[in-house]
């Protein structure tokens, strides 16, 4: 399945809010991703949405203050700790810097990700 290119408006508009943070960038799958230091992706753009990562209390909180937020399923399978944000929500650079906030923390207090062996080649 193609994926469509991220939003390039959006992708401005993540690295403009994560900017405070001190988040690391790593590409996935052609769209901007980012991460806190233990390897925990916190936000990303996929195709014409951005997605934050969050923990049920703060998704279901999310969703009672910016109506049309939605859990995150790309090819039809629920990602459980993502949301995709409403387009009103991205164009408000406060609530959107305050959300990331949000997200990068929860992401910084999961245990780190472990690194794979790389594969050896044949």
């Amino acid at each position: 399945m193609a994926w469509k290119k991220p939003s390039p408006e959006l992708s401005v508009l993540l690295e403009k809010g994560v900017q405070p943070l001190d988040a690391i960038l790593r590409p996935m799958f052609g769209m901007p991703a980012y991460f806190a230091k233990n390897g925990q992706m916190f936000a990303s753009v996929h195709e014409d949405h951005m997605i934050l990562r969050l923990p049920e209390d703060a998704q279901a909180e999310l969703c009672e203050g910016w109506p049309g937020t939605a859990p995150f399923e790309p090819m039809g399978r629920r990602m459980k700790e993502y949301v995709i944000l409403t387009e009103n929500l991205c164009q408000d650079p406060a609530a959107l810097v305050q959300w990331l906030k949000r997200s990068f923390a929860f992401a910084a207090s999961l245990p780190a990700k472990e690194k794979k062996p790389r594969k050896k080649k044949a």
